[in-house]
């Protein structure tokens, strides 16, 4: 729950940042690779990430320029990027330019149920952390690199000459 727009673009642009170095590290030729049944691709993980941005924060009252949750997944991981970069960028001038402090407290019916905007924002943030963290076990599974988030990868402790954390 977010009680200052300051401290939630602060964690957005970080959190979107790092969503970025993941994406980024994808291939295209990953992107349609199953790992298992239960699992979803890493392009449907990237996709319902850059996706669900507009989907959540359109439920708001806010409208800005995004990629509809309908729209097929990108054969290339450069399109996915732009169109995260996009939506990311969109959702922010728009909460800067309609909200204040004060907005924060008004509440919408989101998905059944009754949540501050705050709230939402929240919940945006740590669905991406959610949804990134399972990308990047199927990453991971696909045999990629994957960056550092909240501290080293495995191949950044080698990179520094270290062992990696056990």
């Amino acid at each position: 729950m977010y009680y200052k727009l300051s401290d939630f673009i602060f964690d957005w642009n970080y959190e979107s940042e790092s969503t970025i170095k993941v994406l980024s590290n994808l291939t295209d030729e990953s992107l349609n690779k199953k790992v298992h049944e239960k699992v979803r691709t890493a392009g449907r993980l990237a996709w319902h990430i850059t996706t669900s941005i507009g989907e959540m924060v359109h439920r708001t009252g806010l409208t800005f320029e995004t990629v509809d949750e309908q729209v097929p997944i990108p054969a290339s991981v450069s399109e996915i990027v732009k169109s995260y970069k996009q939506a990311s960028e969109n959702m922010i001038a728009e909460i800067k330019s309609k909200w204040n402090d004060e907005t924060l407290m008004k509440e919408d019916d989101m998905y059944g149920e009754t949540w501050a905007k705050g709230k939402t924002l929240g919940i945006l943030t740590t669905h991406q952390i959610h949804h990134r963290a399972q990308l990047t076990v199927v990453m991971r599974l696909l045999g990629l690199k994957v960056p550092g988030i909240y501290g080293p990868s495995n191949e950044e402790w080698a990179a520094y000459g270290m062992p990696a954390q056990e």
